[in-house]
């Protein structure tokens, strides 16, 4: 066996595997893996951005889009502490990533050395990251590495993806043994579990019984890459689809049998679908609080009135918020296959009395549309948030990739942007953290270099990293970030004036002398940092700034200014205990019988 170092045996695994990218800061605990990786230029780019938390959203936002993991790397104590948010957004999202942080050396754990944790255990690192990764791995000697590298890569994307952490103690970077370079861990298509057939046959006949049938989708069809599968099986069959937001775009949006997303702020026919469903097939999505109207009945959903079939690689999520009628435990895409096949079998058609209830959505849909649609003319300065989202669909091709922050926009782009492909809408959903956007948007332009990358991210967001600026303009990464300037913290400014009658504190942002609205000059910051920079305040200056800026080849930000008293229509409701939930703002709960009325107007 050949004589190497750990960390030269790293970064010749990365080789093997393929990963094209690092993402890292570097600290005295990394010197000797980024020594190692000197001599990989060639096939691996080391790319440093100036936080730790730009590293994970970056590597988190790369596998979303790519669906191949890459590795972050971390020096020991605060820096390896920056990535646990950034490891918990992609934890909750089923998102991967190979965190790799430095630890003290093991000859000095126990005697607290420069940033070691011991209060509890010697070298306890790994113990904060335990809550926000599938596995962590702790080699203490570099003839561990081979293992533990093989085991971390395989964790990353077998069954349900997670991110994984390797904290190496940095003196096995430097360290050497007679170690081979590990093989390679066998890929994620290769375990694509499937539903037995008589789970087949049981979900078969509720679909042939079912009148008012409706998919729901999340991540696990994204991840599955089984968009192909879900839309044939809606056209063919007849059976619409609701989609959580990592699952936009698993069927076409504009697509009649697409009914968007459903929850609070979902759209008007998504809700109506899921409370007047008889059967719901959901297909690896979560039954999360936004997308479930607080699992207030009536709201959303409508369990245990309609029945519910619920599929997930991951058995724990069967079942956790609501009742299973038939829950099985496959891969989104190879049950989507056996489905497909098992319906071509003899039997009654699936869409024999759906006529119905396609009319019932297309009057859903009619309603919507008389609703909402005034709002998309107007042209207003501030900006109406319709017009926002719609002059940015129309500019940007099926294929650019936007990454959503969180923040009020969220809310507008959930309910009225259509996603034409997968893998084109980017969420922080389930930890809903800002930042992902802010710092997402380079890793998504890292992993397709040839379609537009556009950050959509709040002005409170961006301040939390607006260093990716720097960053963009270090590496020559041509991403785009549109500010949603609202002079407010707006999502949870409106919470108050909903819930609290108005009692703002701690949410607008107001100059200290002069009393008026304040953000610093964004554009102004941008240019600063060598980045194009454009203000937008009027709705007619919209799409052709953001025109330029995918066509400029160049990072560039767009300070777009947006009317913070315009608000999403709420179509369903969101609960904040012990808080009284609000009725809808647009259309009602369809309550199970005996169930009262405890809202309060929305």
């Amino acid at each position: 066996m050949p004589r190497m170092k750990g960390g030269e045996l790293i970064v010749e695994y990365f080789r093997k595997e393929k990963v094209p990218y690092v993402f890292g800061v570097c600290g005295h605990g990394n010197v000797g893996l980024l020594d190692a990786l000197y001599d990989a230029r060639d096939a691996i780019q080391l790319i440093s951005p100036r936080h730790e938390q730009a590293a994970g959203h970056m590597a988190d936002a790369y596998f979303r889009v790519a669906h191949r993991p890459v590795a972050t790397l971390t020096s020991t104590g605060p820096g390896s502490a920056n990535m646990v948010g950034a490891l918990a957004c992609a934890l909750a999202d089923s998102s991967a990533f190979l965190a790799i942080t430095a630890n003290v050396p093991t000859s000095q754990e126990n005697r607290a050395p420069f940033q070691e944790l011991y209060a509890h255990h010697q070298a306890d690192f790994p113990s904060v990251l335990r809550p926000v990764v599938k596995r962590s791995f702790h080699p203490s000697r570099v003839d561990m590495l081979p293992l533990a590298l093989r085991q971390s890569m395989a964790t990353l994307t077998a069954g349900r993806p997670g991110p994984v952490n390797l904290d190496v103690p940095y003196n096995l970077f430097q360290e050497a043994d007679d170690v081979e370079v590990p093989a390679s861990a066998a890929p994620s298509t290769a375990h694509r579990p499937g539903a037995s057939p008589q789970e087949l046959a049981a979900c078969v006949k509720l679909l042939r019984e079912a009148q008012r049938p409706v998919l729901f989708v999340g991540h696990g069809v994204t991840l599955a890459e089984a968009g192909p599968e879900l839309t044939e099986l809606s056209r063919r069959h007849g059976v619409p689809v609701i989609s959580s937001p990592n699952g936009m775009g698993c069927l076409d949006m504009d697509d009649p049998m697409a009914l968007g997303f459903i929850g609070r702020n979902g759209a008007f026919p998504a809700n109506q679908a899921g409370r007047h469903a008889d059967l719901v097939l959901a297909v690896g999505a979560r039954f999360d609080d936004r997308s479930s109207s607080s699992w207030i009945p009536g709201y959303s959903w409508n369990f245990p009135e309609a029945k519910l079939v619920q599929v997930d690689v991951d058995p724990a999520e069967l079942g956790r918020n609501y009742p299973v009628t038939l829950g099985l435990v496959a891969d989104a895409r190879t049950f989507l296959r056996q489905l497909l096949e098992a319906l071509a079998a003899p039997g009654a058609p699936v869409g024999r009395t759906l006529a119905p209830w396609h009319a019932q959505l297309a009057g859903w849909r009619g309603e919507w549309e008389r609703f909402v649609r005034p709002n998309f003319q107007l042209q207003t300065s501030p900006l109406r948030p319709e017009g926002v989202v719609a002059d940015i669909r129309s500019v940007l091709p099926d294929d650019a990739i936007i990454a959503l922050d969180s923040g009020v926009h969220h809310n507008w782009f959930m309910q009225f942007w259509s996603a034409r492909r997968p893998q084109t809408m980017l969420n922080s959903w389930g930890y809903s953290s800002m930042g992902f956007g802010v710092c997402g948007v380079l890793g998504a332009k890292l992993a397709a270099p040839d379609r537009p990358a556009v950050a959509i991210v709040g002005d409170g967001g961006f301040m939390m990293a607006p260093h990716v600026l720097a960053t963009a303009v270090e590496y020559s990464i041509p991403a785009v970030w549109i500010v949603w300037n609202n002079f407010a913290w707006g999502a949870i400014r409106d919470i108050q004036y909903g819930m609290y009658g108005g009692r703002e504190i701690g949410t607008a942002f107001y100059h200290g002398e002069t009393k008026d609205r304040y953000n610093p000059d964004f554009a102004a910051m941008a240019r600063a940092c060598g980045v194009e920079g454009l203000t937008v305040k009027r709705q007619q200056e919209l799409r052709a700034a953001v025109e330029h800026a995918v066509k400029l080849g160049k990072p560039c930000l767009l300070d777009v200014h947006v009317d913070a008293e315009v608000r999403p229509p709420s179509t369903g409701t969101w609960q904040l205990p012990p808080t009284p939930w609000k009725e809808p703002g647009f259309g009602g709960p369809v309550r199970p019988a005996g169930a009262g009325k405890a809202g309060q107007p929305g």
